[in-house]
């Protein structure tokens, strides 16, 4: 009897045991790898889920066919140094001097000291990379020292790897600077850059345009690399040239290393790539796969091999068995330019391609072709599919990526930066409450009205025959039903006019937008 007693007791006080005691704790979701593709002079209508017809972008259409895909998307900026900049660092470029499009050797513009997107991944523990075009410049104020390790630089703001185009394609140093240092540079003959007088006794394309195998149609005449005439002069450094062709498949192949590299089924970490194409910013001249192949010339051509190192990308993710945990966002830095600098046909062959869409402008302006871009977001299982009218902007990505990761910003971080990460997934339709945006003025989109503030810029450039937006009185367009910017309605709305006036001088002398 006793015995049966003590079994019962011992029976009573495990079962109590197990009544009190905490489940075990679910283990959390892994976090997500993201990739940024961020492409160069895109056009809203330059890819064919936007509505080209002239030229077909098949892995564009498919990120867009299993993602979400934004309607009403900008960049911060109708040029690319400004709209990187405020990607990265969460703060319109127009608050900080020297933000304008950047010489190939302008010193680092942002300030190590700037929490930026790059040190948010990295505070969450990701491995992060930034492979492509850069156009923020590289070291000290004093300019960078090519020959040396060039500091600061992508490294003291958030990346652990680099591989950048330093500027663009058109300007000097026509080299690759990876992790700091010059690739492939011979120190027997050192690099030396000036974009004031000519340096060295090699040709120009002013000089000698008879050694051109492209020619310039305004601008790009000084020092000529690989047949190619650029912006400023350059000595030295001739076993660290690039060659224009195989710019796409080089940081193609180096993105697709990375991603290889830090897999987090070998690295034990997810990984952060920001990968920025030359294409389709001139010089155009892509490999000799895509030649010939859109007939629309060199810039249709670039727009396939765009579609190429997009498709390359997914591929390598797919095959790694990363699809389902990696957030891609696809977009460009600023809208579309036809002809900027270089006799490649791009004009003659454009045909009946909109590179705008609907869109009035273009780079350079203050019409929204100049910063309402392609803006794709794919998540399988994550990101709702289909399309969103939300008013969404590239510099909130700072602030929503930091909230994802329980990360709070300081008072001085990101001061124009939003949460808008469900919107980004399609959680919710309400996008920002307006958006600023900078071209040859500066413009406000609020309620689908946007006020562009007087200028006196001239209307045309000229050079690139693109509408700068520009006029010296008020602009006001309703583009609910005026997407095209076709009609000044300021004179009818006057009281919009002052309410949009008001809030964007608010905003300017604020200095920030965020609570």
């Amino acid at each position: 009897m006793k015995l049966i007693q003590l079994s019962i007791l011992i029976l009573f006080a495990f079962t109590l045991t197990n009544c009190n005691s905490k489940p075990a704790p679910q283990a959390e979701a892994p976090k997500p790898n993201v990739v940024i593709i961020y492409i160069d002079d895109l056009g809203y209508g330059d890819v064919s889920c936007y509505g080209a017809t002239e030229i077909t972008t098949p892995n564009v259409d498919k990120l867009a066919g299993t993602g979400l895909l934004f309607t009403d998307a900008h960049c911060s900026s109708a040029t690319c140094t400004p709209s990187r900049f405020s990607m990265l660092s969460g703060k319109y470029a127009f608050r900080q001097k020297g933000t304008g499009v950047a010489r190939g050797d302008a010193s680092m513009i942002i300030d190590p000291d700037t929490r930026t997107l790059g040190d948010i991944f990295k505070e969450a523990g990701y491995n992060t990379g930034v492979v492509g075009k850069w156009h923020l410049g590289l070291g000290p104020k004093e300019g960078p020292d090519w020959n040396g390790y060039l500091s600061p630089g992508p490294q003291d703001i958030g990346f652990d790897y680099s591989f950048l185009i330093p500027a663009t394609g058109d300007r000097v140093p026509c080299v690759y600077v990876e992790n700091g240092r010059v690739l492939g540079l011979d120190p027997a003959d050192p690099i030396a850059v000036s974009f004031g007088k000519k340096i060295g006794n090699e040709p120009t394309g002013k000089e000698n345009p008879e050694l051109l195998k492209m020619n310039y149609s305004h601008g790009h005449n000084n020092k000529i690399i690989n047949g190619i005439s650029r912006i400023g002069f350059m000595t030295g450094g001739k076993s660290a040239r690039w060659v224009d062709e195989y710019i796409g498949e080089s940081i193609t192949q180096k993105a697709l290393g990375f991603i290889e590299k830090n897999d987090p089924k070998v690295s034990g970490k997810p990984f952060f790539l920001y990968f920025s194409t030359q294409d389709i910013h001139v010089p155009r001249v892509p490999g000799p796969s895509f030649v010939g192949k859109s007939g629309m010339g060199p810039r249709g051509d670039a727009i396939l091999e765009m579609d190429w190192s997009t498709g390359e990308i997914m591929k390598k993710l797919e095959n790694l068995g990363l699809t389902d945990n990696t957030i891609i966002i696809f977009t460009s830095d600023n809208g579309p330019v036809v002809d900027d600098g270089y006799q490649d046909q791009a004009v003659e062959l454009l045909g009946k391609h909109k590179p705008a869409g609907p869109l009035r402008g273009g780079k350079y302006s203050a019409f929204d072709a100049g910063t309402r871009i392609p803006f794709i977001v794919t998540w399988p299982g994550k990101v709702a599919v289909g399309k969103s009218d939300a008013l969404v902007s590239q510099i909130d990505f700072i602030h929503s990526f930091a909230k994802m990761f329980g990360l709070n910003l300081a008072e001085n971080d990101a001061p124009d930066s939003f949460d808008m990460m469900d919107v980004i997934l399609g959680k919710s339709k309400k996008g920002r409450d307006h958006v600023i945006e900078y071209g040859a003025a500066i413009s406000i989109i609020k309620d689908n009205w946007k006020y562009i503030e007087p200028s006196n810029r001239p209307k045309m450039n000229k050079s690139t025959n693109t509408e700068m937006g520009t006029d010296p009185k008020p602009q006001l367009y309703n583009l609910s039903i005026d997407l095209g910017e076709t009609k000044n309605v300021a004179s009818e709305f006057p009281e919009k006019v002052k309410e949009l006036q008001e809030l964007l001088q608010k905003y300017k002398d604020s200095g920030r937008t965020r609570d």
